[in-house]
């Protein structure tokens, strides 16, 4: 079973989400464990604070190092994964994702404020990710976001395991599209070769439609 711990000072962002939908009943029958935790229980003072001003100046606050080490130094086991939730991360891609589904513990670090002291990155983690090229409020939603896209992979956590083997980015494509009732809506119809009850020619047409798709949307996925 793999465990999945957010470390964060803000662990509200992040506990409803983990209590709700695939993620929730994924905990509940015994395939995952999720958790927030929060990086206020490493601190020392009685503000509780975790982050202070840059050294030479500039604005914003930047996460200090030693709750984060403390935290680490506690949290940490044998065949733990450290990652770090940055925008100077590695891109997140599906083939990254499948990778670390076979991990035992995860631990995901979230930044906050301007930043996470250069230190933390330099020497506590063991791997750094980017949802995207946009800038969030804080990294928990990047680890809400890596942690569902985990989850999901694992042998029964979603009602059909082919689910997930045949979605975008699995094959290298996207996605075919989807069609469900009714066959007709305002004059759109659903196309005919769906409801012809030959699989091959489904199959088929679903194969020339993801390869059209990422033609169009997506042609770097085609090298």
């Amino acid at each position: 079973m793999i465990e999945i711990q957010i470390l964060t000072p803000i662990p509200a962002i992040a506990e409803g989400v983990l209590r709700e939908s695939i993620l929730g009943r994924a905990q509940d029958a015994g395939l995952v464990k999720l958790e927030a935790i929060d990086l206020r229980c490493w601190t020392h003072d009685r503000h509780r604070t975790v982050d202070d001003a840059p050294y030479g100046g500039g604005p914003g606050m930047v996460m200090k190092i030693e709750p984060i080490a403390g935290a680490l130094q506690e949290l940490r086991r044998p065949g733990t994964k450290v990652i770090f939730l940055t925008p100077q991360g590695r891109p997140l891609r599906q083939s990254i994702v499948r990778e670390y589904t076979k991990a035992e513990h995860l631990i995901l670090l979230c930044g906050h404020y301007e930043g996470v002291d250069q230190r933390v990155a330099d020497h506590l983690v063991d791997d750094e990710i980017s949802i995207g090229d946009y800038i969030l409020t804080n990294g928990v939603l990047g680890a809400l976001v890596l942690t569902d896209a985990i989850v999901r992979l694992i042998p029964g956590v979603l009602g059909d395991d082919q689910s997930a083997v045949t979605e975008s980015f699995e094959t290298g494509l996207l996605d075919h599209p989807h069609y469900t009732r009714p066959v007709s809506f305002q004059g759109w119809e659903v196309p005919p070769v769906l409801l012809s009850g030959n699989h091959a020619a489904v199959a088929q047409w679903r194969s020339e439609q993801a390869l059209e798709m990422t033609k169009k949307r997506r042609p770097d996925l085609l090298g």
